[in-house]
């Protein structure tokens, strides 16, 4: 990686940048979700197969209702990219907030008796089924026999069967071990096997296992009413839960068994009743009702899907033909002032005759695109706080090619960090800006900040606005299974062979962390149902992703999640050693309740290593909507209290909960700060001429 001396590049800036600086990378297009409404079962045109077994007497009422008390509604998508990702949402497969589960109607009727499949059309129907799956077959070979595409399945398959050969080894060594986990899982067989004959023979049962309330897969009443999928449903749950334990009664290292959690919950996600025609009676339902042209549709948007992917399955997860950058996501008005060949920043322009003296300067991730935070005008963070009188600059990081692989945090802090907050200053004619940082966006501004005290350097930082971010990465969450120092390994092997990590490698990570939300109802829905894909724009976001260079990323992964010398105070960048207690202007922290990227707890520990108190505030939902949750919609709630110190649930004890947003708080909170006014300023400030209008051409750039 380079390094060079902040004066000498903030003696480089100049007032107007050339746009050729950056239009560096190729291109490549996301992808669609499933359907926001469910026909009545009374409305089904072919019943489940096999069909419901006579019984001798209805089931009471109140077993009825306890057994569909699971929502149809689902709750909006947590994305992940790294931001990820859950907002106004029509109802999608992801949750990232789950409502309080409704229970159903106690009495409901019977699917209506078969009707008469028409069978020369059904054979017709699978003579285009077979057509299309050869399209798909072409779409994964072409590409590798032309060498465009190598296959890395060996080394990661090869890594799941010795993780999970640790978990075998620990119950095998032990001959009564290995009973007494043969036993358990024999029971539970045998207990489903009685409880199935019980109900067979008109007795009330409770249910040997169940899904969480939250779980999505098993909504369909045919589930809980027809034996036969009640008692598949059951097998494999217990199944999946018996597996599940064996790995956390396991005796081995803390790592492996984490990792084990992880392959285990893909297994059980991968295998579920609920993703195979024959074994899902909603499935069987659609197939027959349609004669099979469900299929049809679902394998030919299956070979459009390899096709887009280049010969890797992109599942499509929303309708993107229904988004543009520029048209109707990242719309507020604002001018892109200066550009290198990192990133563009831009300034938008005020909504308001007098604005706060002090600037905003929002850092964003550069693993995805800024404008989570411009979605739209009802959910834009960033018109929002122009509407309140804000100056608003915010970088919008390069879609990076390889000609960029030696690009380093080094790099990405002197002409990305410094160099916006420079130029704001100077554009907006103000001493101090306030710092906001997002995701790793907000782990890049702490380690500015601490690389400033400890350089003994002044960037005229008023103060520091962290949301989900980490500096200390013990508790980093199921990111932490993709990382161990032989994974780290093979993935700097195959970047030094391209100079980039591709952004789609990320998003697959991302969506594997949440696979029953982000993967598997899609699959059911797009390739299985044949149903056209819904629009939701954060799901559009989240498969825009973007390229990595080689050295950013590596140095982020051994530095951060690895070796966490960051938290430990071991880390060394540009020459200075980093010590976040030296870090003492003031902060707020934003964590979300359910956030699987920068859990809440992980966000509560690091901020303790500040060396000033922080205002933290824990809000409801996930990593995105929890973030992007306008005032307006009245949604989630946040809790604030004392600053951080002991553990994260002796604080949300003891914490004040309000509903709502959380964005007028922090309003307040900067006010607080400073809360002189002056007069609007416009994009450039005179100093800066604009370049081009906002969004601005890198985040454009298709990975």
């Amino acid at each position: 990686m380079t390094s060079k001396n902040a004066t000498s590049r903030s003696a480089t800036l100049k007032p107007a940048a050339t746009k050729d600086a950056a239009t560096k990378a190729g291109g490549a297009e996301p992808a669609p979700s499933r359907t926001a409404t469910r026909k009545p079962l009374a409305e089904a045109a072919a019943p489940v197969v096999p069909a419901p077994l006579p019984r001798p007497r209805r089931v009471s009422q109140t077993r009825s209702a306890a057994s569909h008390a699971r929502s149809v509604r689902r709750p909006e998508p947590e994305i992940a990219a790294g931001l990820t990702v859950n907002v106004a949402v029509p109802p999608q497969p992801a949750p990232a907030s789950a409502p309080t589960p409704a229970p159903r109607t106690a009495e409901r009727p019977n699917p209506p008796a078969p009707g008469p499949v028409d069978f020369e059309t059904f054979a017709g129907n699978l003579a285009r089924l077979v057509e299309e799956g050869g399209k798909a077959m072409a779409a994964y070979l072409r590409p590798r026999e032309e060498g465009r595409v190598k296959d890395d399945i060996a080394e990661e398959v090869a890594d799941v069967m010795k993780t999970l050969g640790h978990v075998a080894e620990y119950w095998l060594t032990d001959p009564q071990r290995t009973v007494d986990v043969q036993s358990r899982l024999i029971g539970g067989y045998l207990s489903l096997w009685s409880s199935t004959l019980k109900r067979l023979a008109g007795e009330e049962v409770a249910p040997i296992a169940q899904p969480p309330a939250r779980d999505g897969r098993f909504v369909d009443p045919e589930w809980t009413t027809n034996p036969f999928f009640d008692a598949l449903k059951q097998t494999y749950l217990l199944t999946a839960n018996w597996a599940e334990k064996l790995v956390e009664d396991a005796e081995i290292d803390k790592h492996t068994k984490h990792k084990a959690e992880f392959y285990v919950r893909q297994i059980a996600s991968a295998v579920s009743p609920s993703n195979f025609v024959f074994t899902n009676p909603e499935l069987l339902r659609a197939t027959l009702a349609s004669n099979g042209e469900n299929l049809v549709r679902g394998m030919k948007m299956l070979a459009e899907d390899i096709e887009a992917g280049d010969g890797e399955l992109k599942i499509r997860q929303t309708d993107n033909s229904k988004f543009k950058v520029g048209v109707n996501l990242a719309v507020t008005p604002g001018k892109v002032i200066f550009q290198n060949e990192l990133m563009q920043l831009i300034q938008y322009s005020p909504a308001t005759e007098t604005v706060l003296k002090v600037p905003v300067v929002i850092v964003p991730p550069w693993i995805n695109k800024f404008y989570v935070l411009d979605l739209n005008p009802e959910k834009s963070f960033v018109r929002w706080a122009v509407a309140q009188g804000l100056t608003v600059f915010i970088i919008s990081w390069v879609n990076p090619s390889p000609a960029l692989a030696d690009k380093g945090f080094e790099d990405y802090m002197h002409d990305g960090v410094l160099t916006a907050i420079e130029v704001a200053r100077r554009a907006a004619d103000a001493e101090q800006v306030h710092a906001v940082g997002y995701c790793v966006g907000g782990t890049m501004l702490a380690m500015t900040l601490a690389w400033l005290a400890a350089a003994g350097k002044e960037a005229g930082i008023r103060s520091a606005t962290y949301l989900t971010t980490q500096v200390d990465f013990t508790h980093a969450g199921d990111l932490k299974v993709f990382i161990d120092e032989e994974q780290v390994a093979v993935l700097e092997r195959r970047m030094l062979e391209s100079g980039i990590m591709d952004g789609r490698v990320m998003a697959n990570a991302f969506n594997m962390l949440r696979a029953n939300d982000l993967i598997w109802p899609y699959v059911v829905n797009n390739y299985l149902k044949g149903q056209a894909p819904f629009p939701f724009d954060i799901l559009y976001w989240n498969a825009d992703s973007t390229r990595l260079p080689r050295a950013n990323h590596s140095f982020y992964l051994r530095n951060c999640y690895l070796d966490n010398k960051f938290a430990t105070g071991h880390l060394t960048l540009d020459g200075h050693r980093l010590d976040l207690g030296r870090v003492a202007i003031p902060t707020y922290s934003l964590a979300t309740r359910e956030d699987h990227i920068a859990p809440a707890v992980s966000v509560f520990n690091g901020l303790q290593l500040f060396g000033a108190p922080t205002r933290f505030v824990l809000a409801g939902s996930g990593h995105i909507a929890g973030v992007i949750n306008p005032p307006a919609r009245a949604k989630y709630q946040y809790w604030t209290g004392d600053a951080p110190a002991g553990s994260l649930e002796a604080w949300i004890a003891a914490a004040e909960m309000h509903p709502g947003s959380w964005w007028p708080d922090w309003l307040a909170w900067l006010e607080a700060q400073d809360a002189q006014r002056v007069p609007a300023r416009e994009p450039g400030g005179g100093v800066f001429a604009p370049i081009e209008d906002a969004p601005g051409s890198y985040v454009k750039v298709k990975a």
